[in-house]
């Protein structure tokens, strides 16, 4: 695809993308009722209508409390997915499950195979039907459930430090703010206030009494 065949392609797009918005509002333009009142023409925010003047310094909290609400708001969300794995990993775990059978041909047991309810299990976890543990021939269908739950314990022992370590490092962050006073709506300036101020390097400056107004 040359370069020229590339730019006129890009062109004719362009083209047709801002034909297409032009003509939408050229028919809108002569299509749509037209009537203005003093309603219609105010100025509203979010449907009410506005209070004073546009021109307002936002109190600075309220950016901090917005971040940090949607800071620790994501971070929780991941608790989700891992009490997910948890909890399948504990359904794995439990014995009054069955897991492996073992289909008896001419009289004589066969290898035990992997059930429809744990092989359903592993692949919500994300486990590819190769990747399933597969009991050994030899094994008992006992053994080999056994085998099962004990592979199950390790996955939820890990996911039991994996969210201890998360979760740890997050109520670090959340002590930090907390000690800094992020959390508090009005923060104090007692201790700030009483903190003495060094005198100037020319001596210290005499008070004065303010002077009256027109004096």
């Amino acid at each position: 695809m040359s370069p020229t065949f590339i730019a006129a392609y890009l062109a004719l797009f362009t083209a047709v993308g801002f034909g297409f918005l032009f003509l939408n509002l050229l028919v809108g333009k002569f299509l749509r009722p037209k009537a203005p009142n003093q309603e219609k023409l105010s100025v509203y925010e979010c449907g009410e209508p506005t209070i004073g003047s546009s021109f307002v310094q936002f109190d600075l909290r309220f950016y901090v409390v917005a971040l940090l609400f949607i800071i620790f708001d994501v971070e929780i969300a991941f608790f989700f997915p891992w009490a997910t794995v948890y909890g399948k990993a504990t359904h794995l775990m439990d014995p009054a499950l069955a897991k492996v059978e073992s289909v008896e041909v001419d009289g004589v047991a066969g290898p035990p195979t992997l059930l429809a309810a744990p092989r359903a299990i592993y692949s919500e976890l994300g486990v590819p039907p190769a990747a399933m543990p597969q009991p050994a021939a030899d094994a008992t269908p006992a053994a080999a459930a056994r085998e099962i739950e004990r592979s199950a314990g390790v996955l939820a022992l890990a996911a039991i430090l994996d969210i201890l370590v998360f979760f740890g490092v997050l109520m670090v962050g959340f002590a930090y703010v907390w000690r800094r006073g992020d959390l508090d709506w009005v923060r104090a300036v007692g201790h700030e206030r009483a903190v003495p101020r060094p005198a100037p390097t020319g001596g210290p400056v005499e008070e004065r009494e303010p002077a009256l107004a027109g004096s």
